[in-house]
């Protein structure tokens, strides 16, 4: 198929994917517009790493259609790779080189390699420059790789869980240099992370992916604005179900909580006619982890 003309960095249409019988996702259809920050979230084992293995062309979906940068995602050429600074499974380097070796050994294969960048955060480490990179801790080599990805001054940055073997200090100083990054302009992040409150400040838009594909895709602004938990009060063992209204039910923890999208009359009066006698008491605050797991459940 011809390369597609489009202002989208990424677009997923009916995109279906299968290991064997197991369906990993069946018509998964998404868009990342160019000049966003996209935070792919979803429980452990719904698919986030495959996708992006299918993004980069790891993988060949079962159907369906993947487009990153334009092209199709299982031909993607060198040069449009250059463009893409991918971050994936557990920050692999080369242990045997030094600091300095590997940013010699990165450096030609990307046209806009900017070196001031890679030292820029690799030597808040306090390392020589001839310290190997097998000899570092998991955090040390995060860095490293970090400031790689960095340093090719991509037009797109995919990051599988960045936040892998970082600790706090480190997360923050992170999000610090991508945040100068990103207003330089023009560039596109689609990120996986389990540490979600750290991205609210950076994040345009959010996708919130379910086993089979099934996604829920709006700007963060909006999430945070329109989703809502409310405590309840219910007679006996009665407890409302999850539905179109109401997205889900928590019944752990002191109070019983459940989770919708619609403001406090409409989820009453669909609990009078759906679950008779179950009252709601008040609406309670939540940061964007709270909501995450309001969404997607506890387990």
């Amino acid at each position: 198929m011809m390369e597609k003309d489009t202002d989208l960095a990424i677009e997923v249409r009916g995109l279906s994917h299968h290991y064997g019988a197991r369906c990993i996702y069946s018509d998964l259809n998404f868009t990342v517009p160019h000049g966003r920050v996209v935070a792919l979230l979803g429980k452990n084992g719904v698919g986030k790493t495959t996708l992006i293995k299918i993004l980069m062309g790891y993988l060949r979906p079962t159907g369906g259609i993947c487009r990153v940068l334009g092209q199709q995602s299982h031909r993607l050429r060198a040069e449009t790779r250059a463009r893409i600074g991918l971050l994936f499974e557990g920050h692999l380097a080369y242990e045997f080189m030094t600091i300095e070796q590997i940013e010699a050994f990165y450096a030609p294969f990307y046209p806009k390699w900017r070196k001031d960048l890679y030292y820029d955060l690799v030597e808040r480490m306090g390392l020589p420059k001839n310290h190997k990179i097998g000899n570092m801790s998991c955090g040390q080599r995060s860095q490293v790789v970090l400031g790689l990805i960095f340093a090719q001054d991509p037009d797109l940055m995919i990051l599988d869980d960045y936040s892998m073997g970082l600790d706090a200090g480190y997360r923050h100083l992170f999000l610090d240099f991508l945040d100068r990054f990103l207003q330089e302009g023009n560039k596109t992040v689609f990120v996986t992370s389990h540490v979600v409150q750290d991205m609210e400040k950076l994040v345009d838009d959010v996708i919130f992916l379910e086993r089979g594909g099934q996604v829920l895709q709006m700007p963060l602004a909006d999430f945070s604005a329109r989703f809502r938990c409310f405590s309840f009060q219910t007679p006996g063992d009665k407890a409302p179900q999850k539905d179109y209204i109401i997205r889900n039910v928590d019944l752990l923890g002191e109070a019983p909580k459940l989770f919708s999208f619609e403001p406090r009359q409409t989820v009453q009066d669909h609990l009078d006619a759906a679950c008779p006698g179950v009252k709601l008491t008040q609406e309670m605050p939540m940061s964007l982890e709270d909501a995450f797991i309001g969404l997607t459940g506890k387990y």
